[in-house]
């Protein structure tokens, strides 16, 4: 046998760290909401005012933007006032970080209101967004401004686009589950920055992402074991293979492009019904099951789209046209505002199963199950 050999004299043993012992896991709780909208104008107005002159009037590009299923929107930035067509990223990106501050914080403020807690409460701060950018972000200034500790965690979302708000909530739902500590996120986003320099009537995919997008903040609370709420449950993400090229959304001299293909709902139509069952049948729910509906409103299509795949009623997609009517598609923003909708019309009671999903790049359908408590 060989023998061991002895421990230097002058070698000492390493210490071992003690692991703590594992905290029960925390139910993560969606508590509060809070949004808010800049300057509201009328989508004829807009079409009027601003794009039918860029546009040579065409007949097309008219029709598209009156046929949206939008009647007034939200700009943070008026064209009929201030033509940023031509500005710089540079010049863009400042007066996105002044616009989306505002926004932020008034919405960040309203949600931790309706939870019930104070700004000094808050574990983690998550900042969603994909229409701007800055450095030190929105998530430290807007942390400053309402008195967030030094402490505080943050995380920012960056550039998912329009389903970004549900990877936000499962990764804010995380945070809440392990630290059993309030979590915020706030989802601010502002593509009325983004017109550019000169749109061509005969590109539809401009023309549709100038109808369709506008400007709005919305924030989140969740909370660990709180008694009533909305719990989240899971979260799941399934992007088509094939379709990154449907959906773009690039940085460029003069602001963010938006590319948008005709082809996204015949696409989305191929894999949501899937996507839906996949996330809903662990919990052995079905469809039928689900009592609440938030459908992030891409455009009119998308909608029905979702609607026809999963045979629900007009009136459980009343709210995704409801915020389609009155706000726009407002990127990622949008299904948390369509959730509040839902929240606060269909009241679910302790049990019952609400099913919120989102779509963007990727083409990425992301998809989220909670449970009223």
């Amino acid at each position: 046998m060989t023998p061991v050999p002895e421990r230097p004299a002058d070698v000492q043993p390493r210490r071992r760290i003690g692991l703590p012992v594992l905290a029960p896991r925390h139910a993560a709780v969606l508590t509060g909401q809070g949004h808010a909208v800049p300057t509201a104008v009328g989508q004829e107005e807009i079409w009027n005012d601003v794009f039918s002159p860029r546009l040579g009037g065409n007949s097309l590009a008219r029709a598209l933007f009156l046929r949206a299923g939008i009647t007034t929107r939200h700009t943070a930035v008026d064209p009929r006032v201030d033509d940023v067509s031509h500005w710089t990223t540079g010049d863009r990106m400042v007066r996105y970080v002044t616009e989306a501050r505002s926004l932020g914080r008034d919405a960040v403020a309203s949600a931790l209101h309706q939870a019930g807690l104070s700004a000094a409460d808050v574990g983690l701060f998550m900042v969603v967004s994909c229409t701007g950018y800055a450095t030190p972000g929105l998530d430290i200034l807007i942390a400053e401004d309402l008195g967030m500790p030094p402490s505080v965690r943050r995380l920012i979302v960056g550039h998912m686009g329009c389903y970004a708000a549900i990877p936000g909530l499962g990764a804010a739902a995380d945070f809440v589950r392990a630290q059993g500590r309030p979590a915020v996120m706030l989802c601010v986003e502002l593509p009325s920055l983004h017109i550019q320099p000169s749109t061509d009537p005969r590109d539809l995919q401009s023309v549709v992402s100038h109808a369709l997008f506008a400007d709005a903040a919305s924030a989140v609370v969740i909370e660990p074991d709180a008694s009533s709420g909305l719990e989240v449950l899971e979260t799941t993400a399934v992007t088509a293979p094939g379709s990154a090229p449907l959906m773009t959304w690039e940085v460029t001299d003069h602001g963010f492009r938006m590319g948008l293909s005709p082809k996204v709902p015949q696409v989305l139509a191929l894999h949501v019904a899937d996507a839906v069952q996949s996330l809903i049948k662990p919990s052995g729910l079905d469809v039928a099951d689900v009592t609440g509906w938030a459908v992030h409103p891409g455009g009119r299509r998308i909608v029905d789209v979702v609607a026809e795949q999963l045979h629900l009623t007009p009136e459980q997609v009343a709210d995704s046209r409801a915020v389609l009517d009155e706000c726009g598609n407002c990127s990622s923003a949008t299904v948390m505002m369509v959730l509040d909708r839902v929240r606060r019309r269909e009241r679910p009671t302790a049990g019952e199963a609400v099913v919120a999903m989102a779509f963007g790049p990727g083409l990425t359908l992301c998809t989220t199950l909670l449970r009223a408590r």
